[in-house]
């Protein structure tokens, strides 16, 4: 047979695999664990004190969560974009500070990991976020205990956000982390986007309510739809999908997340083959460190931010049947040596030397852990539980 028939027969039934594949996933889980959930689900119905504990901890958060909201990019708008159209998204560069030696401070001048406290004058992004984690904490809330109240309000918070003419946010970002006297927005602002990668698990966990109608399922994948195409053909997203730091893996990670919620398994395959795969060549060293972060003023969380994505990229790629936990190198860079590599801080056997001009907090490495569980038994991930708390699922 000649070698080109091999190569394209080969290549379709990859392709025939990762439909197959998805067809399982579809409208399911796609960064949660299902196993892990069903067995807390189980262990809740059953009486279990600690997951009962756990559980109404949420449930408590998700009963404040029905009194909370609207969220949207038209509310508490201070500054329309340049456009003139409010349901853009705007926000300004957290690192970016007027310079004191211009009478008007233009162009701002960059002092990394420093936030300028005038992005807080602006909502966009924080209404966003308190959409994102609401919704999600609905989600959750419905998942282990059907009651229709919360798949309600987020119904009507997905809404608002998605949907509504009135209300909804534009599916782009344009204008994203804009910097005075400099431009109008940024590809750096995608990262903001990231959040959004809640929505598609907490839509699954709610499947089955009567509040979750077909026409708001296909509404929101119609949003997403759109803002995937951005995210892959605007100038911005271009510019994000060429960084090499944790910006391009956060941008990977949207797409591949974004394309499988709405079916598009062909675009998250390639993101990863194309793009996510050759990132371990200049973002990991072969003893695990991450040289870009670690440059940074706050090295420890980019170091953790960053391998957070890593790790929702490995999640995500299991329903393309592509294995990122374990690939490594040709010389042997690789997700787990990364993982490695910081485990000795987060077990206080070794202090972090690198700079880092906030606290450390443990919360993301914590997460990395409770998703690597069972993939690198040698790691001894068991131990950090005995030092910290499990993180839950939603946290």
């Amino acid at each position: 047979m000649p070698r080109f028939v091999i190569k394209y027969l080969t290549l379709f039934f990859l392709l025939a695999g990762s439909l197959h594949l998805y067809a399982q996933t579809k409208d399911r889980l796609l960064l949660q664990d299902s196993a892990k959930l069903a067995s807390l689900k189980r262990q809740y119905q059953t009486g279990d004190v600690a997951t009962i504990t756990a559980v109404n901890k949420l449930l408590a958060d998700a009963d404040k969560a029905l009194n909370t909201g609207p969220f949207s990019v038209t509310l508490k708008k201070t500054k329309t974009a340049p456009s003139g159209n409010i349901h853009d998204y705007v926000s300004q560069a957290p690192y970016w500070w007027a310079d004191p030696s211009k009478p008007d401070g233009k162009p701002y001048i960059r002092k990394d990991g420093e936030r300028n406290p005038e992005i807080y004058l602006l909502h966009d992004d924080t209404q966003m976020g308190e959409m994102c984690k609401t919704v999600k904490v609905l989600g959750f809330a419905y998942y282990f205990t059907g009651k229709d109240q919360y798949a309600q309000q987020a119904a009507d918070l997905l809404t608002t956000w998605f949907i509504n003419p009135n209300t909804r946010m534009a599916p782009n970002l344009n204008y994203a982390q804009y910097v005075p006297g400099v431009n109008d927005g940024r590809g750096t602002g995608i990262i903001e986007s990231r959040g959004l990668s809640v929505i598609p698990d907490a839509l699954a966990m709610m499947q089955d309510s009567k509040s979750i109608r077909p026409t708001l399922n296909s509404g929101i994948k119609q949003w997403f739809g759109d803002y995937l195409k951005w995210l892959l053909e605007s100038k911005g997203g271009k510019d994000e999908q060429a960084a090499k730091n944790n910006h391009g893996t956060m941008y990977d990670m949207q797409v591949v997340d974004f394309a499988l919620f709405t079916g598009d398994v062909k675009v998250a395959r390639e993101a990863i083959m194309k793009r996510t795969i050759g990132r371990m060549e200049t973002q990991f060293t072969t003893d695990g460190k991450q040289p870009l972060e670690l440059a940074r003023t706050k090295s420890w969380g980019y170091s953790n931010m960053n391998l957070d994505g890593w790790v929702r990229l490995a999640l995500l790629s299991d329903h393309l049947g592509i294995d990122l936990w374990q690939r490594e190198t040709k010389d042997g860079k690789s997700i787990k040596k990364c993982l490695a590599f910081l485990m000795p801080y987060l077990l206080k056997q070794e202090n972090w030397t690198y700079q880092q001009i906030e606290p450390i907090s443990y919360n993301d490495l914590l997460m990395t852990c409770y998703f690597a569980a069972g993939k690198y038994p040698d790691l001894e991930i068991q131990k950090v539980f005995t030092m910290y708390p499990a993180p839950a699922p939603w946290m």
